[in-house]
C-alpha cells in the first residue's frame, strides 16, 4: 500500500549538504503553522522555536553542537524549545499559582517538542527542501542556552537545519517491523535473530555509503554507544532551569 504522503515519509533522509539558495520567510512560516497543527497534549502547546539568524551565534552553535559545520553554514537553523515559561505567563494573568518542577510536565513539554518538529520537517520535505535534526547542541546546553537567552523552564530540546539539498544520500534502512511492532504484549523472543539479518543490510549501507571505509552493523554501533556516558550535564542543568523537581 502506498500513497504520495507514505513515499514522503520513506524517503526521509538526513540531509547535511546544502545549496546556498535563500528559502523565503513566507515559507518558513509556513513549515511552523505545519508544526502547530502537530497533537499537543492537553493543548498545552509547550514548543518555541527559535531561528537564528546572527552569522556569530551560528558559529558559536556550530562549535556547541561538535563543530558540525552545516549548523553555521544551512540556509536556515531553527532550535526547538520545550518552553514552560509560557504557561507561568498564563497562570500570572490569571492570578493562579501554578506548580511547575513536575516530571509529567517536562516529558509534555518534550513530547509536544518532537510531535512539532517532525511536522515541520515533513513539511520541508514537501517542499523539496532537506532537514537534519542537531541534538549536538545538547553538547554545551547550558552555553546554548545562554547564547540564545532562554529564561527559567525552557530548555533547547534540538536544532534543525533546513535548506535546498546539495546532496542525495542513500535511505537508512530500518529495523524490521516484526521488532518494533508487537501484538497484545511485548514479545522479543525472535528479535535477536531478527536484528542478526538487519545487521547485515546495516553493514551494506555503510560499506555503500562510505566507498568501504566503514563496516558497522547496528548492533555493533549502538553497543558501542551504550557503554559510555550519555552528556551526563543533562539533569543539573534541568534542574537549573526548573524540570524534574518532583
Amino acid at each position: 500500500m502506498t500513497n504520495p504522503t507514505l513515499e514522503l515519509l520513506k524517503q526521509h533522509r538526513s540531509i547535511r549538504k546544502f545549496t546556498q539558495q535563500t528559502i523565503s520567510p513566507d515559507w518558513i512560516n509556513a513549515i511552523i503553522e505545519a508544526g502547530q497543527a502537530a497533537a499537543t497534549s492537553s493543548f498545552i502547546q509547550a514548543c518555541t522555536v527559535i531561528q537564528v539568524t546572527d552569522e556569530h551565534k551560528r558559529e558559536q552553535l556550530a562549535e556547541c553542537a561538535g563543530n558540525q559545520a552545516y549548523v553555521a553554514t544551512a540556509p536556515i537553523f531553527l532550535v526547538f524549545c520545550a518552553d514552560m515559561q509560557r504557561h507561568k505567563l498564563v497562570c500570572d494573568m490569571h492570578q493562579a499559582d501554578m506548580l511547575s518542577g513536575f516530571t509529567e510536565q517536562f516529558i509534555t513539554a518534550t513530547v509536544d517538542c518532537g510531535l512539532f518538529a517532525q511536522n515541520c520537517a515533513i513539511a520541508a520535505e514537501s517542499l523539496g527542501l532537506g532537514v537534519v535534526y542537531i541534538g549536538g547542541i545538547r553538547n554545551q546546553i547550558a552555553r546554548v542556552s545562554e547564547l540564545l537567552g532562554l529564561p527559567e523552564l525552557v530548555y533547547p530540546v534540538f536544532g534543525m537545519c533546513i535548506g535546498y539539498p546539495d546532496q542525495d544520500p542513500e535511505t537508512k534502512p530500518r529495523l524490521p517491523l516484526s521488532v518494533v511492532l508487537k501484538q497484545d504484549v511485548y514479545d522479543d523472543s525472535t528479535d535477536a535473530d531478527s536484528i542478526r539479518e538487519y545487521d547485515l543490510r546495516v553493514r551494506e549501507y555503510y560499506r555503500s555509503r562510505t566507498g568501504g571505509t566503514k563496516e558497522m552493523s547496528w548492533s555493533e554501533q549502538i553497543s558501542g554507544m551504550l557503554v559510555k556516558e550519555a552528556r551526563p550535564h543533562m539533569l543539573d542543568f534541568l534542574h537549573s532551569k526548573g524540570f524534574l523537581k518532583r
